[in-house]
């Protein structure tokens, strides 16, 4: 029987930390206001957000970066809502403590009103995030408002808007104009207004940045943006040195788990060919006295 998606898995064994009361709105919003950074990445499974939650990662989203990531897309745009879901569902499962943010795939919202909080309320339902987030300013500040409105968070996402880059000219950096620094404020402000919880801030000047978060009431995270922000999301495989194809250039890498897992298969491979794997202490045993039983049996069978 395939077993319910919804149903626990067992649990792993604790390995870094204990359990830990979730974060909400209302401490995000005091984090802001008291100069302490929120730390969060993207993650895409189970294990990523287990992991993420015993190191103390205060929030996690289900980008739609994903598409890179683990389908190996060339971009965000064939993102379904089916994936993400189901790649939030298990985000949730492997973080029950942590707050999650579920990433509105391309078209999920752009359509109509009644469509985006159709599908926000799905992330709800069936993915049980704490918040959603969808790309624009002022032209998507109907559907926050809507989403809002039905009692569900929403963050908002200006700058280098991925599902939108054919239209910015490609994954350019964003506000290094006056003007165009303008045109993110004005942005900004009408997200805030509209009833966003929260800003992400994405390949942004600092000086623009400080502006917006000064500006705003609200908290404004950023991803390459700079250090004028209330907090700071980065890529999980990008961080790990697992996504090969390119590197933007405010990513730091902290480890490099894609040489370390080509290492590893090379040298299983290897041991497999030399017969060196599987050893005895990789086997198991029959029970006392059965194998000579079984030898009988089979003498007995092959006579006849």
């Amino acid at each position: 029987m395939v077993p319910r998606r919804n149903n626990p898995i067992t649990k792993p064994k604790e390995i870094f930390m204990t359990q830990r009361k979730k974060l909400g709105r209302w401490e995000l919003q005091r984090m802001k206001e008291e100069g302490k950074k929120v730390a969060w990445i993207t993650a895409y499974d189970y294990w990523t957000a287990y992991f993420a939650e015993q190191a103390g990662m205060d929030m996690l989203l289900v980008g739609d970066s994903m598409g890179m990531c683990i389908y190996g897309y060339e971009g965000t745009i064939p993102v379904t809502m089916e994936q993400c879901i189901v790649h939030s569902e298990a985000v949730r499962r492997g973080a029950p403590n942590t707050f999650v943010i579920g990433d509105m795939p391309f078209l999920s919202y752009q359509v109509s009103v009644e469509e985006a909080v159709r599908n926000a309320g799905r992330f709800f339902k069936e993915a049980r995030v704490d918040a959603i987030k969808l790309e624009g300013g002022r032209r998507v500040c109907p559907q926050i408002r809507a989403i809002s409105d039905g009692g569900m968070l929403v963050m908002g996402h200006i700058g280098l808007t991925p599902q939108s880059s054919g239209q910015l000219g490609g994954f350019k950096a964003q506000g290094r104009t006056a003007e165009s620094a303008m045109e993110l404020l004005e942005d900004a402000v009408a997200v805030e207004e509209a009833g966003a919880f929260a800003l992400l801030v994405e390949a942004v000047p600092p000086e623009v940045t400080k502006l917006i978060r000064d500006t705003l009431k609200i908290p404004v995270y950023g991803i390459g943006a700079g250090v004028h922000t209330d907090g700071e999301v980065m890529i999980c495989s990008d961080i790990l040195g697992i996504f090969q194809a390119f590197t933007p250039k405010f990513v730091k890498r902290y480890a490099n788990l894609g040489q370390e897992m080509v290492r590893a298969f090379r040298e299983y491979a290897e041991e497999v060919r030399q017969r060196k794997f599987p050893g005895p202490e990789h086997s198991y045993s029959m029970l006392e006295g059965e194998a000579s039983k079984l030898e009988e049996a089979v003498k007995n069978w092959r006579k006849g």
